[in-house]
């Protein structure tokens, strides 16, 4: 820590008695419980700030170093739109042609998926989530951003949770390999593309696989104290 340093007292934090904490807790939980991931969506228009609002939460996301490496390209352009469905279905066939394990595919044939991604075009968002391996400034110097796949991904969680809070549903696309997102969407190279996620209204007749969740004894272990007794 250096003479310059600031730091300043924690901001906002509220502490809740533990009865309300529980509550709140189970309460986001049984939201939270409702978020499905949506293929079949709806052209309906959805206002612009809504999205900002959602990108700033995942702004808040911890990050290593507080570099914050992350850029959002919201694409609602009909035509850009076209040009990342048509290059990313061209991965897609390759990939379920012959490029994927035999396994993984497999894996996939419960949620219905294939290489025709029509929600690409017909959302009317697409966000493009870009992971920065290292900055550059105005000089050209290049500075090193840390965990950069960790803050991603977890400004990603924080995105996908700010969406479904606001009424709207999500679909993570990653297409392999994505390198033609920086092409399509004139990103610098010290950015990678993490992934599309697909952002709108369900269809009125949308449909989801009939899928279950791992229960916490499978998800979680706790190790607490053993006092010795007497």
């Amino acid at each position: 820590m250096t003479s310059e340093d600031r730091f300043i007292p924690l901001p906002a934090f509220e502490e809740y008695p533990v009865d309300e904490m529980r509550d709140r807790a189970r309460a986001f939980y049984e939201e939270m419980r409702k978020r499905r991931t949506v293929r079949h969506f709806s052209d309906r228009p959805v206002p612009r700030d809504i999205i900002e609002s959602c990108i700033l939460t995942a702004g808040t996301a911890p990050n290593g170093a507080n570099r914050q490496p992350w850029h959002f390209v919201v694409v609602s352009d009909p035509d850009v739109k076209r040009r990342i469905r048509l290059a990313a279905e061209q991965e897609e066939e390759a990939f379920y042609g012959g490029r994927a394990p035999n396994e993984w595919v497999e894996a996939l044939v419960p949620l219905g998926t294939d290489a025709s991604k029509p929600f690409l075009e017909r959302a009317p968002y697409l966000l493009v989530i870009f992971a920065e391996s290292y900055a550059v400034g105005e000089d050209g110097d290049r500075t090193k951003n840390y965990y950069v796949t960790e803050s991603v991904g977890i400004a990603t969680g924080l995105l996908i949770t700010a969406i479904h809070r606001a009424g709207l549903v999500s679909l993570t696309h990653t297409p392999s390999p994505m390198a033609f997102l920086n092409e399509v969407l004139g990103r610098p190279k010290n950015e990678r593309a993490f992934l599309i996620l697909v952002v709108g209204y369900p269809e009125e007749d949308a449909e989801v696989p009939e899928i279950t969740k791992k229960s916490l004894g499978e998800i979680a272990t706790f190790v607490e104290s053993r006092r010795a007794d007497g």
